[in-house]
C-alpha cells in the first residue's frame, strides 16, 4: 500500500479536501487541535494513556491542576469522544475515566508533538 503522502511534500495528505483556503471545523487537523485545546489537556490525556483513573487519582497525579480546570478538561475530552466516564454502582458512587479507542489514538500524536518540540531550537523569549 502506498503511503498517503507519497508524491506530495512531506506531511501533506493526498486528499483533495486538504486544499482549503481557510480553516474549517471539518478539517481533521482542526478536529485534533480542538480536542487537545487548553492548558493541561495533554497532561490529562497522558495520565489516561497510563490507564483508567478516578477523579482523585487524576488530581493526585496533577496536584497543581485546579478542580475546575480538571472538570472542564474531562468534559471537553468527553464531548470530543476522547474520554468516557464510567459510573460504578455503590455508595458513594465511584467514577472512573478512561480513554476511548479513539482517545488511545492520541498517544502517537502526543509523541510526535513531543519529538517535534524537543528537536528544534529554543523558543525566543524563553530560557
Amino acid at each position: 500500500m502506498t503511503h498517503r503522502t507519497v508524491g506530495h511534500p512531506a506531511g501533506l495528505p493526498d486528499d483533495p479536501h486538504a486544499n482549503v483556503t481557510a480553516p474549517t471545523p471539518a478539517c481533521p487537523v482542526e478536529i485534533t487541535l480542538a480536542a487537545l485545546h487548553g492548558r493541561w489537556t495533554t497532561l490529562v490525556v497522558r495520565e489516561l494513556l497510563r490507564g483508567d483513573r478516578s477523579y482523585s487519582e487524576l488530581r493526585a497525579a496533577l496536584p497543581t491542576l485546579s478542580d475546575k480546570v480538571l472538570s472542564d478538561r474531562l468534559a471537553q475530552l468527553g464531548e470530543a469522544g476522547v474520554v468516557e466516564r464510567d459510573r460504578r454502582p455503590g455508595w458513594p458512587p465511584r467514577v472512573r475515566y478512561a480513554l476511548t479507542p479513539h482517545g488511545h489514538r492520541l498517544g502517537p500524536v502526543l509523541q510526535a508533538l513531543w519529538d517535534w518540540g524537543s528537536g528544534g531550537p529554543e523558543p525566543r523569549g524563553r530560557g
